[in-house]
C-alpha cells in the first residue's frame, strides 16, 4: 500500500476528498476545504485518516 504525501489529493468515505496536510506514521491530517461543497456538508477543516482508510486520487509533482 502507497501511502500519501503531503500535497496528494485523497478520497475516503464514500468520496469525500482532501488535500494532505501531515504524514504521521498511521494516518494523514486532511485539509477537507478542497471540496466545492465543503460548506453545505458542515465538517470541521481538518480531519485524520487511517492509511488503510483512503485512496490517493492525485499526487503532487515531485
Amino acid at each position: 500500500m502507497k501511502k500519501a504525501e503531503v500535497g496528494n489529493v485523497i478520497e475516503f468515505k464514500e468520496g469525500l476528498q482532501g488535500v494532505v496536510e501531515k504524514v504521521n506514521e498511521n494516518s494523514v491530517i486532511v485539509d477537507l476545504s478542497y471540496m466545492d461543497n465543503f460548506r453545505e456538508l458542515e465538517l470541521d477543516q481538518r480531519t485524520v485518516i487511517n492509511h488503510k482508510n483512503y485512496k490517493i486520487i492525485k499526487e503532487t509533482a515531485q
